[in-house]
Formats: C-alpha cells, sequence, structure tokens
C-alpha cells in the first residue's frame, strides 16, 4: 500500500461515510481497483480511518455532545445492537468484505429503496411530527444500524431510514445517524487496530500512513456532512438512489468482464 493509495481512500471514506451511499462499499470497490483490497493491513485502514470522519462530527456538533447525560444514554442505547451482532458475527462480515459483488447488489437494491423513501415518508416533512429521540426510538433506529453490517447497505442510510420510520424528519434524522456514528465507529476503529496489533504489529511506517489518513478523513468528512445536510433537505433521497443503482450496475459490468475480482 503506497502513500498515494492512502490518499485516495481516505478521500473516499470523508465523502462517503455520512452520505447514504455505502463508505465500505466505495473503499472496498476503490482497493480492489488499485489491486490492494487482499491486504490485511486496508482492511484495517480502511476501518481506523473512520476515527478522521468521527471526529469531524464532534467539531461540527461540540454543542450537542455537551447538552446533557440523557444524550449519551440514548446513543449508548442505539449502540448496542450493532456491537453485539458485530462481535457475534465479525468473522461472517469480514468475509464478505472480501465480495464486490455483494457491494453491487446492495448498492442497486438500495438505491431502488432510496429513490422512492422520500414518497414513502414525505409526511414526515410536512406534518408537525415530534421530533425528539426516545430511548425506545433510539433503540429501534440501533436495530437498523445492524443492516448495514453488509458491505454496500450503507450506515448512513440504514440509520436515517430507521430515524424516518420513527417520525423524524429528514435533518434530525439525518444528525442523529451522525451521532450514532461516534460511538459506533470508535469502537469498530479500536477493535480493529487492537486485532492487528496482536496479529501482525504496527510498524513505524503504518503509524504514518494512519495519521495521513484520518487527517485527509477529518477534513473531507468535514465539508461532505456541511453539504450534505443542506442537500439532503432541499432534495431528498432520490439523487442518492439513482447514483447507487449506477454505481453498482457499472460494477456488476466490470466484475462480469474480469476486470476487477
Amino acid at each position: 500500500m503506497s502513500v498515494w493509495h492512502a490518499i485516495i481512500l481516505a478521500i473516499i471514506e470523508g465523502i462517503t461515510e455520512f452520505l447514504p451511499i455505502s463508505s465500505t462499499g466505495h473503499m472496498i470497490i476503490g482497493s480492489s481497483f488499485m489491486g490492494i483490497a487482499s491486504s490485511e493491513y486496508v482492511k484495517m485502514f480502511t476501518v481506523a480511518i473512520q476515527f478522521g470522519a468521527i471526529l469531524s462530527v464532534l467539531v461540527l456538533y461540540w454543542k450537542r455532545f455537551m447538552q446533557s447525560v440523557d444524550f449519551y444514554i440514548k446513543l449508548c442505547i442505539a449502540f448496542l445492537p450493532a456491537a453485539f451482532f458485530g462481535l457475534l458475527l465479525n468473522d461472517y462480515i469480514d468475509a464478505l468484505l472480501d465480495n464486490p459483488w455483494v457491494v453491487a447488489i446492495n448498492l442497486i437494491l438500495g438505491g431502488i429503496f432510496l429513490v422512492f423513501v422520500d414518497r414513502i415518508f414525505a409526511e414526515n416533512e410536512e406534518l408537525q411530527v415530534d421530533q425528539s429521540i426516545s430511548k425506545r426510538k433510539a433503540l429501534f433506529i440501533g436495530f437498523f444500524q445492524v443492516i448495514a453490517m453488509i458491505p454496500g447497505v450503507s450506515r448512513s442510510a440504514a440509520t436515517i431510514v430507521g430515524g424516518l420510520t420513527q417520525k423524524l424528519n429528514r435533518k434530525n434524522a439525518a444528525e442523529f445517524s451522525f451521532f450514532l456514528a461516534v460511538p459506533t465507529m470508535l469502537a469498530a476503529t479500536g477493535y480493529k487496530m487492537l486485532k492487528y496489533q496482536l496479529d501482525v504489529g504496527f510498524s513505524m511506517g503504518d503509524v504514518k500512513m494512519l495519521l495521513l489518513g484520518n487527517v485527509l478523513a477529518f477534513v473531507v468528512a468535514l465539508l461532505a456532512i456541511k453539504g450534505f445536510i443542506g442537500f439532503l433537505t432541499k432534495y431528498g433521497f432520490k439523487f442518492f438512489g439513482y447514483y447507487r443503482i449506477i454505481v453498482g450496475l457499472v460494477l456488476i459490468i466490470v466484475l462480469s468482464l474480469g476486470i476487477v475480482v
């Protein structure tokens, strides 16, 4: 893995982490095209640079993270399903990370759903609905996050849709998705880095590459979050749905031709 590989993957992570288009799926696609997908270090790297994206949420929404203990209790409750099933299914999930076909299929299926999701939950934007997040709602959204363990589904898309099912509007559902990313991605990053250290061990070069990746992911994610909220509030999900379908179809064609394996 070269410095340029790290830069490209970090930019992909920063752009896609909080958009409903699957950051994991895009990094699998990117690493596959660059011929580095099978590397254990790359698999760890693509998870570990999520820490930079986490910091962007903390910087942009620091006041929300200072509001109350109840806020953290709700985040912990929402995080529990992913923590439980993540540990239970870790080996199965890792196996899926090697399969671009899974990414392609889920990009398309998720894209089709996003094309219509604005119509399904249209009343959330039009009516004066309750925008508060109770502990029950937080737990329900947390179970949606479990679905996103399948590459190509998108953690952001799954949790935002989970919020919409709880009568949140698009903006509030997206923001809670950002907040929930903090404990989820922090746990995933810590676990992957610890496992890599125990199995392989970090070299000084590995550490420098991780620092570079996290700094880039942080800067790019800052810009992506700001742009995403405005775009989502104004236009909804359908353009992200079309994008997912196009990328998924292109990936299937590329895989069928044997360009990427």
